[in-house]
């Protein structure tokens, strides 16, 4: 990739119930196992025990087709004006870059895209650009490009984005790609424009985790933000639950029942191997990685009562970290490794605590209701999100560190497993409806709100993941 100038032409540069009934909808002691084995009337459900054969996969490539389909029901109040005109040679091939970065505009609710008009041939080259035609049509903002051919066999994709009144170039750039990668080209275009926009990074290009369970066996999924290319890594009949990203998205750890038992694992997504982290007798549950990707903190009930523990991403080092006899689970630590939150019933009832990361007393965070889990820091550490029961309900709420006040984000009878987009702007979450697990997401405004429709019949445990290393 390279810069585009104005007036320049490009050049190669190439998890039992042992939890307790305070945490029938939480993660608990099994990461989530409770969520999925009891239903909403309290009664137990019969887990699927069926064959033990494992189904471990690297992941391999796949045919970009939607396993989750993402409808906006609700959008901003003022959203900026966007035109995408085609791209000059798109038309050979099946994902055509200037529809996906459309489609990505739009889904984030803060764009409404423009009309294309009618003059042809839509510019390609600056000097093609009649502004005051856009102008006079009411465009602030038009973005324009081309993918061709190049020597090497690769495709050159060249976009240009323009602000229409000032008749200036915001930002223009050209990628050297395979066929392949056009989606992924397409999705990081989109996301410099809502950047160059907005002042906030864009998270088209990013990966969703979420676990799918069939008639026949649970399945952890990872897809693209835009519910494309999804292609499961394991496959199991017994549990899979509580995914969480590394900081560097290249692993995932996971609480399996494979074995009978909840075991922590970690997946390398590159090549589909995995190690186990935590197998002590009890309960292993509830991942959480430090942000210096080395080291997780686990759930264990190997000393009785399941306590919070940090250990080296090896296996290596354990160490106990609250000393309560309550249950204290479901770990969550800041953006900069300071402080951890997690979920405790040292008060009577379930309530979200943040404590010292490197150890010490514990402070309650929340009061309103008798129950609230499941906390989860946004991504730049001045508020946490979580689930918190309301008149038999449970939905995510956002909590302001600094105010305390609290704002209710979802109405659903059933709404779990918050996670937050990497710039922190929407809240992934899945929701239970009679007795079906889908995927919703909310702006941390609350604003904006998305329906994702999955082609598995339960689908829950979504975990964004975070911005990719090199974003231009």
């Amino acid at each position: 990739m390279f810069f585009l100038t104005p007036g320049t032409s490009p050049a190669d540069t190439s998890t039992t119930h042992a939890v307790g009934v305070f945490f029938r909808r939480a993660r608990a002691t099994l990461g989530g196992l409770w969520r999925w084995a009891i239903g909403p009337t309290g009664r137990r459900s019969t887990l699927n025990r069926g064959r033990t054969a494992l189904v471990a996969l690297a992941l391999t490539s796949a045919a970009a087709q939607a396993q989750l389909t993402i409808e906006i029901i609700g959008g901003g109040q003022s959203q900026l004006p966007v035109t995408v005109l085609p791209f000059a040679g798109e038309e050979r091939f099946q994902h055509r870059v200037s529809e996906i970065i459309s489609a990505d505009l739009v889904r984030s609710g803060l764009f409404k895209l423009g009309a294309l008009g009618d003059a042809r041939p839509f510019p390609v080259e600056p000097a093609e650009v009649k502004f005051g035609y856009w102008k006079e049509k009411g465009d602030q903002t038009l973005v324009i490009g081309k993918v061709s051919p190049r020597p090497d066999g690769k495709l050159e994709v060249r976009f240009r984005m323009f602000d229409v009144a000032k008749q200036a170039q915001l930002a223009g750039y050209s990628y050297a790609v395979t066929v392949p990668q056009l989606r992924a080209t397409a999705h990081k275009i989109a996301d410099l424009i809502y950047e160059k926009l907005t002042g906030e990074p864009g998270v088209f290009g990013t990966r969703i985790a979420y676990v799918a369970k069939t008639p026949e066996r649970y399945e952890l999924h990872v897809a693209d933000a835009d519910g494309f290319n999804s292609q499961f890594i394991l496959a199991h009949r017994e549990p899979i639950m509580s995914p969480v990203w590394s900081p560097d998205g290249a692993q995932i750890a996971y609480v399996s029942f494979e074995r009978r038992k909840s075991i922590v694992f970690v997946h390398n997504l590159k090549d589909g191997s995995r190690k186990v982290l935590a197998n002590f007798e009890g309960s292993n549950s509830a991942p959480a990685w430090y942000p210096d990707g080395r080291r997780l903190a686990i759930s264990l009930s190997r000393d009785g009562t399941a306590q919070i523990y940090m250990v080296s991403v090896d296996g290596s080092g354990l160490q106990r970290m609250t000393f309560s006899t309550a249950i204290d689970t479901e770990p969550n630590f800041s953006p900069d490794g300071k402080w951890l939150l997690f979920t405790s019933d040292r008060g009577g009832s379930p309530q979200i605590y943040r404590m010292p990361a490197g150890g010490g007393e514990a402070e309650r965070m929340t009061f309103e209701g008798s129950y609230n889990t499941t906390a989860r820091y946004s991504p730049d550490g001045k508020s946490f999100v979580f689930v918190q029961r309301n008149a038999g309900r449970f939905n995510v709420a956002a909590q302001d560190l600094a105010t305390r006040q609290i704002l209710t984000l979802t109405d659903s009878p059933l709404d779990e497993s918050p996670t937050f987009a990497p710039n922190g702007k929407m809240i992934l979450y899945s929701s239970v409806i009679k007795n079906r697990g889908t995927l919703a997401a909310v702006s941390s405004d609350g604003r904006i709100k998305q329906r994702i429709t999955a082609q598995a019949p339960d689908v829950r445990e979504p975990a964004w993941g975070p911005l990719q290393g090199n974003r231009q």
